[in-house]
């Protein structure tokens, strides 16, 4: 069987490529680098954590916010934490 693109297998937050609920949830740097070398044409960033980004930043944590807001669960809940979602 082939591998779905954009697939999450293999990450875990014991391999280092997510990070814990407790230390905000997402993917670390490590992470985004394997999933993009896994996934070929892949524009997978890691977090925008400041507090008041500028320009293209500042889209992309509005975007994120905004598509998030449903995000219910333990790991959704600390995301929007560490991208500073109100």
């Amino acid at each position: 069987m082939a591998k779905k693109k954009g697939s999450m297998k293999g990450m875990s937050v014991s391999s280092g490529d997510k990070r814990s609920v407790k230390a905000g949830a997402g993917m670390t740097a490590k992470g985004v680098k394997k999933y993009r070398k896994q996934n070929p044409g892949s524009k997978l960033k890691t977090a925008v954590t400041e507090k008041n980004p500028t320009g293209k930043r500042a889209s992309r944590r509005k975007s994120f916010c905004a598509r998030s807001q449903g995000w219910d669960g333990p790991r959704g809940k600390a995301a929007r934490k560490r991208w500073n979602c109100s």
